[in-house]
């Protein structure tokens, strides 16, 4: 029988804490490392449910270490050392059919594996993001890391960290710099300004499925628009919903956005105009107007919101930004999980 559940970030920083960093400090000189619980997984993101233990969730870790031959000793010490269990989960994981990150916990598994990563600090930036924040962050890198791998990396939690620089790394990724936010947004909004007269269009013209279609379509991309303006990284399509209602925002927003997914082309206008409220009290861009209007002589309302696009871009002072057409971050245009989980793919893909 499984233990009771508690969150994953809570049981990682008790494998640390009790398990992991008694073994690094105990007869022997101390190694400089740092641990933390990062990267993918709903723990992470502190959305982990009693579900999410049915598939790799358990006691695991991440160990930064930089030098080489300390690794390999942390390696052998973790291997000798690790106890059994951790507030009842074992640590090791018994292998299976998939990849390791989906190995059930086993404590009696003959050959099962502990998962306390042992890890270069650079090795791993660079296999999540491309490049290694610690030595700088460019105009390039921020288009080129799709939002969900910045949610990773500066969401979990941190146990201990010697150096600083896996601390600092996180707050230098904290959140875009104001001209990189000022540019994301304006191309969310040009996203939204694109479609935002099509609902109605459908249905005048008899298309109600497809009227639909591109009404999930605008509310997604306004569920990430608020999430933007908070300054919160969107995550991935399964908690994008998530992420969106622990926004105090939310509790306004969902009543239109929920009818706005039938195609409700008032409702979605409604949307429009809060989040371009919101907007105007960042102060990010000149303050516009945020009522509604016909869509040229058409009857259907639309916020307009390519005006807060243009708005946003005057704004920019950035040289590698201005006059960039409004594009955006490689996940405001490519929607491919495969692409947006590579490095090689993304990196090569930023405009």
């Amino acid at each position: 029988m499984s233990p009771g559940f508690l969150p994953g970030l809570d049981l990682s920083r008790a494998l640390y804490t009790d398990a992991v960093a008694p073994l690094l400090t105990t007869g022997r000189r101390p190694v400089p490392h740092a641990a933390a619980l990062l990267g993918p997984g709903s723990e992470v993101l502190g959305l982990d449910t009693e579900r999410s233990t049915d598939h790799g969730w358990g006691p695991r870790l991440q160990l930064f270490v930089a030098d080489p031959d300390e690794r390999v000793r942390v390696l052998d010490t973790l291997a000798d050392g690790l106890p059994d269990r951790v507030h009842g989960w074992p640590t090791r994981f018994a292998p299976g059919d998939g990849p390791p990150g989906t190995w059930p916990p086993d404590a009696d598994a003959p050959d099962g594996r502990h998962r306390v990563e042992v890890l270069d600090p650079g090795d791993w930036f660079r296999g999540r993001l491309g490049f290694d924040p610690r030595t700088g962050v460019t105009t390039a890198d921020w288009l080129a890391a799709p939002a969900q791998r910045l949610a990773e990396v500066v969401g979990g939690a941190v146990f201990h960290d010697d150096a600083g620089e896996l601390t600092g790394a996180r707050k230098r990724l904290a959140w875009y710099p104001d001209d990189v936010w000022r540019y994301v947004l304006a191309c969310q909004w040009q996203r939204v300004s694109q479609e935002e007269s099509f609902p109605g269009r459908c249905a005048e013209a008899g298309d109600h499925l497809g009227a639909r279609v591109v009404a999930a379509r605008l509310v997604r991309d306004l569920m990430r628009l608020a999430l933007l303006l908070s300054r919160r990284y969107p995550p991935y399509s399964k908690w994008l919903g998530s992420a969106f209602s622990r926004l105090p925002e939310a509790e306004a927003l969902t009543p239109p956005l929920s009818r706005g997914l039938d195609a409700d082309t008032g409702a979605l206008a409604e949307a429009c105009s809060l989040l371009a409220a919101w907007q105007n009290r960042t102060g990010l861009a000149e303050s516009l107007d945020t009522g509604l209007r016909p869509f040229h002589d058409r009857p259907w309302p639309v916020l307009d919101s390519a005006r807060f696009t243009r708005a946003l871009l005057e704004r920019i002072g950035d040289p590698e930004l201005v006059g960039r057409p409004p594009v955006g971050a490689v996940d405001q245009f490519v929607d491919n999980t495969d692409a947006l989980t590579r490095p090689e793919v993304f990196r090569s893909l930023r405009p």
